[in-house]
């Protein structure tokens, strides 16, 4: 989001871009994962599956709720960005702890009894997730960062003497990670709501693997496959293909499965309930493992020496909607797909995903929207690929051609492949088209969100004020009226 701080917030200008989402016939808004991220800052490497990220708290919420002076928000200690479409994060870490720091001493005097009241609430029912969270986190602020598997044995084993004076000794750090988390879930739950009064429905995003260096595996050590130390005994990735020839080794600790049976896959119920009490639909990232992962011994540089493992996915399914009810979820089918996996998807009734930018490299490409299907969502790209500008400009003249004969001519100057993967997203059978915002303003590589395999310089790109223009609105809506893709579905 933009904003007038140096990164996006949960504040007013986000309600603002949800009042320029609605005018423009949107009715639906994807978010990357929402956790607390950390070294290279990916939402799919998050500190917790459960807390939710402070980067992300609103200064001008914190003063509008009592919980911030009046006299105006602490100026960040960062000059003006050379490029304001980036976010500047370690200089944005630092400002935004002293920030939030300022505001729990500010309301341990101040703040009305009836949000004294709320915080309470909320932190008796979050329970169990929040405690871990809290704990870890000020653990890991005085272990000076250092993984979880690094830290004194008695900790990192979560002995309960060791635990129990951690606890006493960090008893004011707890009460502002809580009061953070508290916070975060205050102002999202009002973005959510900002969002329902436009028609806006939230689709969020559940990461199938979650970090080693995490609170979840901290705590629950006993549901990941790990040797007694902690250190994970295979790790995720996926094979080598042909864009790949080394594969990807993720490094995430696999789960241990037989674990997550004997307590009918509680973690995993809570988690979902956990995403879905923060959207009102969630995209199940990498769904190939749910079906079979690639599993690669921790102690290999590559993924060239795993191998594929079934997993429960059909059990945890079902568990979860037997626990959770109809379930309202979409799988990010992507991929070299078995049919065994089209197969769970299906049987489960997930609609799948579709990219457009996938759909002209061959003929007939299952990405092209001549085979897309109603119960299925368009993407014009991910957060994994290039901008459809930016893919468009990387490619040979011969599948440059397939996308102008396919995707039709626009009239006289340069052809715009973002303008036609947009109008082609929207004229699609599938029931909901997403473009990710840079499509929407037709940027290029400069504003790419993601590479994966590279561990720097990814998930800074921000949006401008400018960019949110009111003309471009009134040509999404018309397209959204041409596409019968006015109401929410």
């Amino acid at each position: 989001m933009p904003g007038p701080f140096p990164i996006g917030d949960l504040g007013p200008v986000t309600n603002a871009v949800l009042d320029w989402a609605a005018e423009a016939g949107l009715t639906l808004w994807q978010t990357l994962p929402l956790g607390p991220t950390s070294f290279g800052e990916s939402p799919y490497g998050s500190l917790s599956s459960f807390a939710g990220n402070p980067l992300l708290i609103s200064p001008e919420r914190l003063q509008e709720d009592g919980l911030l002076p009046r006299r105006g928000v602490p100026e960040p200690p960062i000059s003006p960005p050379a490029n304001p479409s980036r976010v500047p994060f370690e200089a944005v870490r630092a400002w935004k702890d002293k920030l939030l720091r300022a505001s729990f001493k500010h309301a341990k005097k101040y703040a009305p009894q009836a949000l004294r009241t709320e915080q309470a609430a909320f932190e008796q029912a979050q329970g169990g997730w929040l405690d871990d969270w809290a704990l870890f986190a000020a653990l890991k602020q005085r272990e000076r960062g250092a993984a979880w598997i690094d830290w004194p044995a008695p900790l990192r084993d979560r002995e309960l003497g060791a635990l129990a004076a951690a606890r006493r000794e960090l008893g004011a750090e707890l009460a502002f990670q809580r009061f953070a988390q508290w916070v975060f879930f205050r102002q999202w739950a009002a973005i959510r709501q900002a969002a329902k009064a436009r028609g806006i429905l939230i689709l969020g995003d559940l990461p199938i693997y979650v970090a080693h260096d995490s609170a979840d595996v901290w705590a629950h050590r006993a549901l990941f496959r790990l040797d007694e130390r902690g250190k994970p005994e295979v790790v995720a990735g996926v094979p080598p293909d042909y864009f790949s020839p080394l594969g990807q080794r993720w490094g995430n600790p696999l789960y241990a499965w037989q674990a997550h049976r004997a307590d009918g896959f509680a973690w995993w119920i809570s988690r979902v309930r956990a995403c879905l009490a923060l959207a009102d639909a969630v995209r199940l990232d990498h769904f190939r493992g749910f079906s079979a992962a690639w599993e690669i011994p921790a102690t290999e540089p590559t993924a060239v020496a795993g191998q594929w493992t079934e997993t429960p996915g059909r059990e945890l399914l079902a568990a979860i909607r037997e626990a959770l009810g109809t379930l309202p979820l979409v799988a990010e089918d992507l991929g070299v797909i078995t049919p065994q996996v089209e197969a769970l998807r299906d049987d489960f009734a997930l609609p799948g995903m579709k990219v457009l930018q996938f759909g002209f490299g061959e003929l007939d490409s299952e990405h092209a929207p001549h085979n897309h299907r109603t119960e299925c969502v368009v993407y014009t790209g991910t957060h994994d690929n290039d901008t459809s500008a930016g893919h468009y400009a990387q490619l040979k003249d011969p599948e440059r051609e397939r996308w102008r004969e396919y995707l039709g001519p626009q009239g006289d100057g340069d052809w715009n492949a973002s303008a036609a993967l947009v109008r082609a997203a929207y004229l699609s059978v599938a029931r909901w088209a997403i473009v990710p915002a840079q499509d929407f303003f037709g940027l290029g590589s400069e504003a790419r969100m993601n590479v994966p395999g590279q561990a720097n310089g990814n998930w800074a790109w921000r949006a401008l004020p400018t960019n949110f223009d009111p003309t471009l609105g009134e040509a999404l809506k018309k397209l959204a009226e041409l596409g019968g893709r006015l109401d929410s579905k």
